[in-house]
């Protein structure tokens, strides 16, 4: 079995005519923060849906903990331990910030982690105490500012309780303060072990946060090292400002 948390190896997908992915390989370690980056249409949004599942690659593999999750269902590779926030968030807006919780407790947690019901309300007010919106617990989620409904993203995702969190974009469009505040939350996955796939166009949050920084052009991954050799990359530079 694959020491690795997560490996895709010689990913394929394709549209039609158009090849989204052209041959991808990605490994993820146990606890690694990894920054996955590229300019507009890359293919970073397309991996990601091979890999949790809402898309299927045509050509290549995707394992688990060593196991091939291929042919899992959405759903399936969540209770595995493999989640993700959406760069645009859709809670429940009618629901309250604390029922929005509930749901991913009840239904998307780890299979050997199910909580019972009466606990299901206390550990959706732990992981909203740890992203600082305990206090907004009754609140209808759909009244919420830009910034705490992409903590309410990140806080569904927690709930899941996964080893693998992917984190679309979630600073986008965020000031700088604002930006730090989800860092912070994303560097305390770090700390509770969780492995973490950052996706974001904010580089200096790429930069502060990942271990090591993979960067995908038209389908391709040109590039997979520390951050400090990706900007000193001439191929990086070249796809960011051009020739």
């Amino acid at each position: 079995m694959s020491a690795s948390l997560l490996e895709v190896k010689g990913v394929t997908k394709r549209f039609g005519g158009f090849t989204a992915l052209e041959n991808v390989d990605l490994v993820v370690q146990p606890g690694e923060r990894l920054g996955l980056i590229g300019p507009n249409g890359s293919g970073k949004s397309t991996l990601v849906n091979c890999i949790c599942g809402a898309l299927r690659n045509e050509e290549g593999s995707i394992h688990f903990e060593g196991q091939d999750i291929g042919a899992y269902a959405t759903h399936r590779r969540t209770r595995l331990g493999l989640a993700r926030s959406f760069q645009i968030p859709k809670p429940f807006a009618s629901m309250s910030v604390l029922d929005n919780l509930c749901v991913p407790l009840l239904y998307a947690g780890r299979l050997h982690e199910k909580l019972a019901t009466s606990r299901i309300h206390e550990e959706a007010m732990r992981v909203l105490a740890q992203v600082g919106l305990a206090d907004k617990a009754h609140a209808r989620s759909g009244g919420l500012t830009q910034v705490d409904m992409r903590k309410l993203e990140l806080a569904r995702a927690m709930a899941a309780k996964p080893k693998l969190l992917i984190s679309d974009e979630a600073m986008a469009g965020l000031s700088a303060s604002e930006v730090d505040d989800i860092l912070a939350l994303l560097f305390q996955l770090k700390e509770q072990g969780v492995a973490v796939i950052m996706i974001e166009h904010v580089m200096r949050a790429v930069m502060k946060f990942s271990d090591r920084v993979a960067v995908l052009v038209a389908g391709r991954k040109i590039a997979d090292s520390d951050p400090q050799a990706i900007v000193a990359n001439a191929d990086v530079i070249k796809a960011y400002l051009g020739e």
